[in-house]
C-alpha cells in the first residue's frame, strides 16, 4: 500500500469537502436522535468526497457517518463535518475527518479546520503535521500541569447510565489536572493533542468516522493512543485515550476507578 500517494489523494478529497462547506450554510437540519442532527452541508460533504474517493481508489471501500457504506477490509471513514452542532451555532470548532483503515488499525489521516485555517495529515511511518510543518505532542510529566480534553455528555436513551462513568472520571480529573476542556469534536480534540496543546484526550467513545484520522495524527505525533482499559487503540475499541507518555499511567488509574 503506497500510503504517501493515498495521502495526497486523501489532501485532495478533503480540499473537495471544503469547498463545499464554503459554498452555502448549514441549511435544514435532520434529526438523528435526542438532541443530535446532521446538516444539508453534511450530507453534500460526505457525497461529494464518497464520489471522489470511489472514482479515485476503486477498490478501497467508503464508511460515512451520514450514509454509511463499508464496515470491514481496507476503507476510508469519514466525518463530513465532526462537531455538526458547534458547525449550525456559529462556531468555528468543527472539522472535516477523513481517515484510512487498513489490517485492522488507523494507518492515514486528513483533518481539516475551514474556519481555523488549519489541516493536519498523517501516514504511517511519515510523521504528522499542520499546514505542512511537522508536529509532536507534548512532553508533560505532572497531571497536575496538564490540559485534558473530555469528549463530550452522551444524549439519547439511557443516558444516566452512559454518564455515570463520564461524571466519575470527571469528579476524578477535575482536583488532579490543571484544567478540563470539552470542545464538542473528537477530530480537534485528538488533533490538538498530537500538536501538543492538549495534554491527554479521554474519550468514552469510539465511532471510527470520528476516531480513525486522528488516531492516526497523533500516533505519528508521537502520543500514546489506547483504549480505555490500557490496551492499544483499534477501530473496535470501546473508547479513545491520547496522552502523553508521562501521564499515561497516572490517568488510566483514574479511568479504571471511574468505570470499575
Amino acid at each position: 500500500m503506497d500510503l504517501t500517494a493515498l495521502l495526497k489523494v486523501a489532501e485532495v478529497a478533503v480540499d473537495r469537502g471544503r469547498a463545499v462547506t464554503d459554498s452555502r450554510p448549514p441549511g435544514k437540519l435532520t434529526a438523528k436522535g435526542d438532541r443530535d442532527m446532521a446538516s444539508e452541508v453534511d450530507f453534500a460533504v460526505e457525497r461529494e468526497v464518497r464520489a471522489f474517493l470511489e472514482r479515485e481508489t476503486p477498490d478501497i471501500g467508503v464508511l460515512g457517518e451520514e450514509e454509511g457504506g463499508a464496515t470491514d477490509g481496507t476503507r476510508w471513514v469519514l466525518d463530513p463535518i465532526d462537531g455538526t452542532v458547534n458547525f449550525v451555532h456559529g462556531a468555528p470548532l468543527w472539522a472535516i475527518s477523513l481517515g484510512l483503515i487498513a489490517e485492522g488499525r488507523a494507518v492515514a489521516g486528513v483533518i481539516d479546520h475551514p474556519a481555523l485555517g488549519t489541516r493536519y495529515a498523517a501516514a504511517e511511518g511519515l510523521g504528522a503535521t499542520c499546514n505542512g510543518k511537522p508536529i509532536r505532542g507534548s512532553e508533560c510529566t505532572d497531571l497536575t500541569e496538564a490540559l485534558v480534553a473530555v469528549g463530550d455528555y452522551a444524549v439519547g436513551p439511557d443516558v444516566a447510565a452512559q454518564n455515570a462513568q463520564r461524571f466519575a472520571l470527571t469528579q476524578l480529573l477535575y482536583p488532579r489536572a490543571q484544567r478540563l476542556r470539552m470542545i464538542g469534536t473528537a477530530a480537534t480534540a485528538l488533533t490538538w493533542t498530537a500538536a501538543g496543546y492538549f495534554d491527554a484526550m479521554i474519550m468514552f467513545s469510539n465511532k471510527p468516522w470520528d476516531t480513525m484520522a486522528g488516531v492516526s495524527i497523533a500516533r505519528e505525533a508521537g502520543v500514546t493512543v489506547l483504549d480505555l482499559d490500557g490496551s492499544n487503540h483499534s477501530p473496535d475499541s470501546r473508547g479513545t485515550f491520547a496522552v502523553t507518555t508521562a501521564l499515561r499511567d497516572p490517568i488510566l488509574d483514574l479511568i479504571r476507578q471511574a468505570t470499575s
